[in-house]
C-alpha cells in the first residue's frame, strides 16, 4: 500500500547534518524537475527579498523563510519525516515507532512537496518553504508544473497494490491516479460526528492516528474494501462511497467525536 501525505507549513530546523545530496533522495525519476524549482527557488530567494515574500505567500513576520531558502544546498539534511511537523505529523509520532512499524513506514509512506515532488519519510531534505499553492516566476503554478513528471513515476512507485489518498486539495493537484490505479485508490475524510462537518484539527489528527494504526497493526489491505475493513477492525467508524464505475476512487469519511 502507497499512502499519500500532505506536508506540513511548518518545519523542524535543518540542524547540522550533511547538506542535501539530491542524488541520494527516492523516485530519481523527478531529479530534473526538482533541480529546476530549486534553482530558481534559491536564485528568487538570493535576488529580491520582496518578490520572493510576495511569490511565496508570506507574511512579515515570515520573512525568515526566505533567507532559509537561500542556504538549500549548503544547510543540514535531515529524514523527511523529522522535517515535518504539525497536527499530523504530531499524531503520527514517526520516531515513537516500533522497528518493524518505521521500516514499514519507509516503504509505505510518500510525502508530496511544492519543491521536491514526492519524497519518502527517510529521505534527508533540509528545511524550506515553498508550497504546492506557489506560482514561480519561470515554471508557473507547482501543482500544475508538477503533473507531466508525477504521471511518469507514480505509477511504478504504486505497482499493483492500493493508494491510500490522505493529501490536501493542494497537493492533490499535482498527481491524480487514472485508470485501473484510481480503482485502487481511496480518499477519506474525517468528520465530526455529531455536526457531520469537516474540522481542520479533527481531520489532520486523525489522518496521523489512522496510518499510525496502520503501521503498528501490521496490517496491508490489498484494496479499497480490504482498507474499510482493516479500518473498521481498528475501531474506526467508516462510511463508504463505491465509486459508480470502475476507473474511480472509493470515498471513505472516517466519523469521529473527539480527538484526544
Amino acid at each position: 500500500m502507497l499512502v499519500l501525505l500532505p506536508p506540513s507549513e511548518g518545519k523542524a530546523a535543518s540542524g547540522r547534518g550533511t547538506p542535501l545530496k539530491p542524488e541520494s533522495l527516492s523516485l530519481p525519476g523527478l531529479a530534473g524537475a526538482r533541480a529546476a524549482v530549486l534553482d530558481e527557488l534559491v536564485e528568487l530567494c538570493a535576488a529580491d527579498e520582496e518578490k520572493a515574500r510576495e511569490v511565496l505567500g508570506l507574511s512579515e513576520g515570515l520573512r525568515g523563510e526566505i533567507a532559509k531558502n537561500t542556504e538549500l544546498r549548503t544547510a543540514g539534511a535531515r529524514p523527511a519525516g523529522e522535517i515535518y511537523t504539525g497536527v499530523l505529523y504530531d499524531a503520527l509520532d514517526l520516531t515513537s515507532l516500533d522497528a518493524a512499524a518505521k521500516k514499514r513506514a519507509a516503504r509505505s509512506l510518500l510525502v508530496f512537496s511544492g519543491l521536491w515532488g514526492a519524497v519518502r519519510v527517510t529521505d534527508r531534505i533540509p528545511s524550506y518553504r515553498c508550497s504546492m499553492g506557489v506560482k514561480l516566476p519561470g515554471l508557473g503554478a507547482l501543482g500544475a508544473y508538477w503533473r507531466a513528471p508525477m504521471a511518469e513515476v507514480l505509477p511504478e512507485t504504486a505497482g499493483s497494490g492500493m493508494v491510500l489518498d490522505l493529501r490536501s486539495a493542494a497537493y492533490a493537484t499535482a498527481w491524480k491516479p487514472k485508470g485501473e490505479l484510481a480503482g485502487r485508490t481511496a480518499t477519506v475524510r474525517v468528520l465530526h460526528a455529531p455536526t457531520r462537518k469537516v474540522v481542520s484539527h479533527f481531520n489532520k489528527a486523525t489522518k496521523g492516528r489512522i496510518v499510525r494504526s496502520l503501521l503498528t497493526s501490521g496490517s496491508t489491505p490489498a484494496s479499497p474494501a480490504e482498507l474499510v475493513d482493516a479500518l473498521r477492525d481498528l475501531k474506526y467508524v467508516v462510511e463508504v462511497e463505491e465509486p459508480a464505475r470502475g476507473g474511480r476512487a472509493w470515498s471513505l469519511d472516517v466519523l469521529v467525536d473527539e480527538v484526544h
